[in-house]
């Protein structure tokens, strides 16, 4: 048995197919399954349900494939160990960044941290919460920019920093009027909001005491800020918008902007990974480098309250 047996049968479980499976690992998929073949005849198991589209493992291949997760983690352990030793910071980080995160933050700290680390390389995707959670557990990237907390014992986080949650009103809305907010003063009926899939959604719909089949003359749900601030702009109305994504409005719109009274809403930001990640040393200067690029202020938690996802 060897580590790339079990990395094939690991790859077969995360791609649920054979030919994705061996394109991932850069051979061909007759050396992939003849490698797999013979793991399973020195096991006396069989690993996977050939006959199902996608492939899915035994239920012994489950027990097997998780442990060779495990094996595969301490291995890269290793490497790590050997790495950080000599001071090295090199290799990929995959990051999974939730999209009402990744415009804002990203641009504040991406290029300091590459110039800084040119040994690194960083492969972004803009994905949802449950999206980010699953492929954390399959090994498809190796950490999360997103909102916690979230109840998932696999799943450790590192606090970044704590994000308000603030008012974009129209002129026209009675909340223009008003210097500060508290959650009773936000009207359901006049909110727009993110489509589902979105936690900043499930958080907008807990302040607005909001349901989400509630009924309204025009139902439109969008998964970008931009186009809700759009909305708001022409349809009246408010929309809730994290602190980052008000900090580039223009002078003209800024007085558009409401924030609540304490303790003020907010959203906990965090570095999240699977609890068998190994690159500890490249996560700590990357979450390093996200805290000195956001503004200080972000980084205390003061009159604060956490609004759950």
């Amino acid at each position: 048995m060897t580590i790339t047996q079990y990395e094939y049968i690991v790859a077969v479980d995360t791609y649920r197919h054979f030919a994705t499976a061996a394109a991932h690992c850069h051979v061909t998929q007759p050396t992939l399954s003849m490698q797999i073949q013979k793991l399973e005849d020195q096991l006396g198991i069989i690993l996977f349900d050939r006959d199902k589209h996608p492939v899915l493992p035994t239920d012994a291949g489950v027990a097997i494939i998780n442990q060779a997760r495990h094996i595969i983690a301490e291995h890269d352990r290793l490497i790590e160990i050997a790495r950080e030793s000599k001071n090295i910071v090199a290799g990929t980080l995959s990051i999974g960044v939730i999209p009402t995160l990744a415009p804002y933050l990203l641009p504040l700290f991406v290029n300091k941290f590459l110039k800084k680390y040119p040994d690194v390389t960083l492969q972004v995707w803009e994905l949802t919460t449950e999206q980010i959670t699953d492929q954390l557990k399959r090994g498809l990237i190796d950490c999360g920019l997103m909102a916690v907390p979230i109840e998932d014992n696999s799943i450790t986080s590192i606090n970044l920093f704590y994000e308000r949650l603030i008012a974009y009103v129209s002129p026209q809305s009675k909340l223009y009027a008003k210097k500060h907010l508290v959650a009773d003063d936000l009207e359901p009926a006049n909110a727009w909001i993110l489509q589902e899939g979105h936690c900043l959604r499930n958080q907008l719909l807990r302040l607005c005491n909001l349901k989400a089949n509630q009924q309204r003359q025009l139902a439109y749900e969008s998964g970008s800020l931009e186009t809700l601030k759009r909305l708001v702009d022409i349809n009246g109305g408010f929309t809730i918008l994290p602190e980052l994504a008000v900090l580039d409005l223009p002078k003209k719109k800024l007085d558009q902007v409401r924030y609540f009274r304490d303790p003020e809403p907010v959203r906990e930001i965090a570095l999240v990974t699977h609890r068998s990640f190994v690159k500890r040393k490249l996560l700590e200067l990357l979450a390093h480098s996200i805290q000195k690029a956001v503004p200080k202020e972000l980084l205390n938690e003061g009159k604060k309250e956490v609004v759950a996802i």
